[in-house]
């Protein structure tokens, strides 16, 4: 599925969208993962300098069942733009690759980089930093989140590849 599209296709389509169901996401974003081009429905977390629900994101089941079958999911993580903490780490990036994520998108940093890279999935946030986050179990999940300043909803769906991200109401070609 994730071979089917590209984002610059994607833009041509909707170039002229008015209504702000079709958005672009700035190129802030650097790839981490060993998957460069992914997709899928988007569950949203908004944390702050706290992993925690990060975690339990990573450790649940990635997919989402479809009439069509399960659809790999993309965890989108607004955590308000933090360069002083690491939501996402090696661990983390294991755990989202075994348990069926197409992605994770953040808005804050990771670490781990080289063992991130080594991980099937999609990876992208604005930096490294080698510092973890504090756990207090803070945060909310499955609210409409901004990520650099673009609103990304629950249930969205999300387009990555080589030339950025987008994010559409639901797939393409629907």
């Amino acid at each position: 599925m994730t071979s089917a599209f590209a984002t610059c296709d994607l833009c041509d389509v909707h170039k002229n969208d008015g209504s702000g169901a079709f958005r672009v996401l700035p190129p802030v974003f650097h790839d981490y993962g060993a998957v460069r081009k992914f997709c899928g429905p988007v569950v949203t977390l908004k944390c702050f300098e706290d992993n925690s629900l990060v975690k339990a994101a990573v450790d649940s089941p990635g997919t989402v069942d479809t009439p069509a079958g399960p659809v790999a999911q993309v965890l989108v993580v607004d955590g308000g733009g933090s360069l002083r903490r690491a939501l996402l780490g090696g661990n983390l990036g294991k755990a989202a690759a075994r348990n069926g994520w197409a992605g994770v998108v953040i808005d804050g940093c990771v670490r781990d980089v080289g063992e991130l890279a080594l991980e099937p999935v999609g990876i992208r946030a604005l930096a490294a930093m080698p510092l973890p986050t504090e756990k207090r179990q803070q945060g909310e999940r499955n609210v409409p989140v901004q990520l650099r300043g673009v609103w990304v909803r629950p249930g969205d769906w999300l387009y990555a590849d080589a030339d950025g991200m987008v994010v559409m109401p639901g797939p393409a070609g629907a």
